[in-house]
């Protein structure tokens, strides 16, 4: 990837698809993955949509996906779970080819789209908010069970072909640390790894430095296998100084670096409600920051939808042009 090849992501899955569903879908154990086996139609639709606003990268729709929460909450068998998971990558590839087809001959920022596939921590699984407190398993004696756990979603993944993979959202250096690991079993697959992170500028949300964390992932991982490492799901005023933290003094070597922080707005787990507080800044006004520190990765995560994705995209494209 040379310096001025970012990729523009998709935006916050569930908030997209909730225009084609019509239904409150933040609070389920499940999340959108339910909607695999609900309304696949609409999880075409979502990916269609964002291909649309500019998107150089969708992620499939399997962040809280696992055979488990399929088995429990929607009584799938291990065999049925893992074939809901097959189809995440069937309707974006499907949406890949539809947006090719009826662009084929125009002009477009994103000719040739692809597919990352999702893998989100265990503590989404968990339903209890922890992927944003730092995960209740940070402190069990072994992370075997927990790669154990991840390691059908990736393998499922990988097989159906997925272009690289989305670990996103982990709140605990230990699970990274397990999941650098694990993906040396797959040395033919590329990912980015993103961190769930505090408001401190400094910090994962389990309390770990977020650049030494970095730094020890970097060290462990296969070389050129992740292709870049950063932050999801937060406040966009809250990004700058944790990447800053990374790459401030690295100007000739800059580390690659993935950021799709949410809308800015904050989520309540009581009330699976979100809210705007007076200092809001919307994802677009950070985008020339973050690409000077080294961001070559970029989209948005919960509450961001196409229009938010245009926006990013449109500043990309102007920063790309004064380079």
């Amino acid at each position: 990837m040379t310096t001025t090849d970012v990729k523009v992501l998709d935006g916050g899955f569930s908030t997209q698809l909730a225009t084609h569903v019509g239904e409150r879908i933040d609070g389920d154990p499940l999340w959108t993955s339910r909607f695999l086996s609900t309304d696949p139609e609409a999880v075409y639709k979502t990916h269609l949509d964002f291909l649309r606003a500019g998107s150089d990268v969708i992620e499939t729709n399997t962040y809280q996906a696992s055979i488990a929460g399929f088995v429990k909450y929607l009584g799938k068998s291990e065999i049925e779970s893992l074939q809901l998971i097959r189809k995440a990558v069937e309707l974006a590839k499907r949406a890949v080819k539809t947006y090719k087809t009826e662009t084929k001959g125009q002009e477009v920022s994103n000719p040739d789209p692809i597919v990352a596939g999702s893998i989100g921590p265990y503590a989404a699984f968990l339903h209890d908010c922890s992927e944003y407190t730092g995960g209740s398993y940070k402190d069990i004696d072994s992370m075997d069970s927990i790669m154990e756990w991840h390691k059908p979603r990736i393998e499922t993944l990988i097989a159906a072909g997925v272009d690289l993979l989305a670990i996103e959202t982990i709140p605990c250096a230990r699970e990274a640390e397990g999941l650098i690991g694990l993906l040396k079993q797959y040395p033919g697959i590329k990912a980015w790894l993103s961190f769930s992170c505090k408001t401190d500028g400094k910090s994962i949300a389990d309390g770990c430095n977020f650049r030494e964390t970095i730094l020890r992932c970097r060290q462990a991982a296969n070389p050129d296998q992740i292709v870049a490492y950063g932050v999801n799901c937060l406040a966009p005023r809250s990004v700058t100084p944790l990447l800053k933290s990374v790459n401030q003094n690295n100007a000739n070597e800059l580390i690659p670096m993935v950021a799709y922080p949410n809308s800015g707005e904050q989520y309540s787990s009581e009330t699976y409600g979100w809210t705007t507080d007076g200092d809001f800044h919307p994802p677009e006004e950070f985008v020339k920051e973050w690409l000077d520190l080294g961001v070559r990765y970029i989209g948005g995560c919960c509450r961001t939808g196409t229009k938010d994705i245009l926006r990013i995209a449109t500043e990309v494209k102007n920063w790309k042009s004064h380079q």
